[in-house]
């Protein structure tokens, strides 16, 4: 009876964690470059069984999971969650300091604090009092020659016409004047999401600039967020319907802890 009181406790827990993660999604649906998180629902018969040779507790492969099956055996947990990188869609803007990304495995790069960088699929950019092409939050969007001449960012000069071309190549009166970093991770799993629409990326050394004719940027567009009102929505009805249905189990369970309760004190002989 406990354990079923349990298990129904902990899944109610994983879908409130769940409805966590859609309600961010569903409040950043118009934020530029937003990707949406999703998460993994599994049992915990199963993750443990998975994991359990990196458990830090003695005999963890026999006694400990015995016990472990015993009181909390396919509790349903998150077991993962992870970013969908899937392209939004591209909206005009007409906005000279707007660039959008045509492929999900790219980013632009900017430098949060001197010689710290972070990757980005918001390319919504503004100037700063200096002239140099910065994020919304300020961040200094870097150029391709960042890392070999350590060129701390695009300065572009006051009164002069600026263009782009769909290489990312950026020009001042039609003279060039420099190239974004278009950055490539080796692998896109290993991305880690931060606030202000940033990822961090572990090791630099698995970053490229695929920069060349590679036609990769679409200039005064913006890249819209890939969250799908509708599935999300769909998402939501589902989940609060799980916590609904796990409150009546609580319930139930609870109801029939009282009556055993009540009949065993009744049986009592004084």
């Amino acid at each position: 009876m406990n354990n079923g009181y349990y298990q129904a406790i902990g899944a109610m827990v994983t879908q409130f964690n769940r409805l966590d993660v859609i309600a961010n999604n569903l409040a950043n649906i118009n934020t530029i470059g937003f990707k949406r998180d999703d998460v993994v629902v599994g049992d915990f018969e199963r993750i443990f069984k998975e994991y359990r040779d990196e458990l830090p507790i003695e005999n963890h492969t026999k006694d400990a999971a015995k016990f472990l099956n015993r009181t909390i055996d396919r509790v349903p947990q998150i077991s993962e969650q992870y970013v969908d990188f899937s392209q939004g869609g591209l909206k005009f803007s007409n906005n000279d300091l707007d660039f959008a990304m045509k492929r999900e495995d790219l980013f632009f790069l900017v430098e949060v604090k001197p010689g710290d960088v972070r990757l980005t699929k918001n390319g919504s950019f503004n100037l700063d009092e200096d002239g140099f092409l910065v994020t919304k939050e300020g961040y200094k969007v870097l150029p391709s020659d960042y890392f070999t001449n350590n060129f701390q960012g695009i300065q572009i000069p006051q009164g002069e016409r600026f263009s782009a071309d769909k290489n990312g190549n950026l020009y001042s009166n039609e003279e060039p004047l420099a190239r974004l970093y278009i950055a490539q991770p080796k692998e896109i799993r290993n991305l880690t999401k931060e606030g202000d629409n940033l990822y961090v990326l572990p090791n630099l050394k698995e970053l490229e600039d695929v920069g060349g004719e590679i036609d990769a940027v679409a200039w005064k567009y913006t890249q819209i967020s890939n969250v799908n009102a509708v599935t999300e929505m769909v998402g939501l009805i589902e989940t609060q319907r799980f916590v609904e249905m796990y409150q009546k189990v609580m319930t139930s369970h609870m109801d029939d802890l009282n009556q055993e309760a009540i009949s065993k004190l009744a049986n009592t002989k004084v």
